[in-house]
C-alpha cells in the first residue's frame, strides 16, 4: 500500500533519541493506529507495548529481537514483527523509513 485513505494524522510528532528518530501517528477510522517515521544511521534501542509489525520502506538496518543474540539486515521493502511487552535493538546504516503497525 503506497498510500492511506480516509485517516487522521497527529499533528504532534514524536521524538526520540534527540531528533535522530521520529514519527507521526496515523489514526484509522476502525480504530487501528499506526506510525510513519524515519531513523538516520546509530544504534538504538526501543520497548514495545503492543506487539508491532515493522515495514522499513526504504533504508537498510540491522535488528536485534527480544530472545535471538543474532542481527538480522533488513532492507527497504522488509518487514519485521516484534511481540509486545519486549525492547529490540536497531543498528541503522541507512536513512530508512518505516511503518509501525500496532497489532
Amino acid at each position: 500500500m503506497k498510500q492511506f485513505e480516509n485517516v487522521n494524522v497527529e499533528l504532534e510528532g514524536n521524538s526520540y533519541f534527540d531528533g535522530a528518530v521520529t514519527s507521526r501517528t496515523v489514526n484509522f477510522p476502525d480504530g487501528s493506529r499506526k506510525t510513519l517515521g524515519f531513523m538516520l544511521p546509530g544504534e538504538y534501542e526501543f520497548g514495545t507495548a503492543a506487539a508491532e509489525l515493522m515495514e522499513i520502506t526504504s533504508g537498510e538496518l540491522d535488528v536485534k529481537l527480544p530472545g535471538s543474540d543474532e542481527w538480522l539486515s533488513i532492507k527497504g521493502g522488509e518487514s519485521f514483527n516484534v511481540p509486545a511487552d519486549s525492547k529490540f535493538q536497531v543498528k541503522v546504516k541507512r536513512v530508512t523509513d518505516y511503518c509501525c503497525s500496532y497489532l
